[in-house]
């Protein structure tokens, strides 16, 4: 089974197909001077760019992983997913309070997708 990867790095790859599942890896906002809503809104849109560049979308989200800076700021960043994620599709998810790689990044969230049959 062949394995496909997009926007590859030096250190990982931003998303991975494997088969019919893509993986996508944790994503943080790039302007990290958006408060909390912003910067879930920021790796939304990125989120559904790597989905549609492996050829797939929001609806198929099978998991989501998310990891907050700050367990008070739940509510805020609830808001925004909840305006985004496809009623009826949603996802399995775990939010946790988390130490991020910089103090700058409010939320992280990697993902994982079914291909269309």
């Amino acid at each position: 089974m062949s394995i496909r990867r997009i926007d590859i790095g030096p250190r990982m790859s931003q998303a991975v197909v494997h088969g019919k599942t893509v993986y996508l890896a944790g994503q943080v906002a790039s302007d990290t001077s958006a408060d909390v809503a912003g910067q879930t809104q920021q790796i939304l849109g990125q989120i559904d760019r790597l989905l549609k560049e492996a050829g797939t979308d929001k609806t198929r989200i099978l998991s989501a992983n998310i990891w907050l800076a700050d367990m008070a700021s739940f509510a805020e960043m609830n808001k925004v997913w909840d305006s985004w994620v496809p009623q009826g599709n949603t996802p399995a998810r775990a939010t946790v309070e988390s130490k991020l790689a910089a103090p700058a990044y409010k939320v992280e969230i990697a993902c994982i997708a079914a291909l269309p049959d």
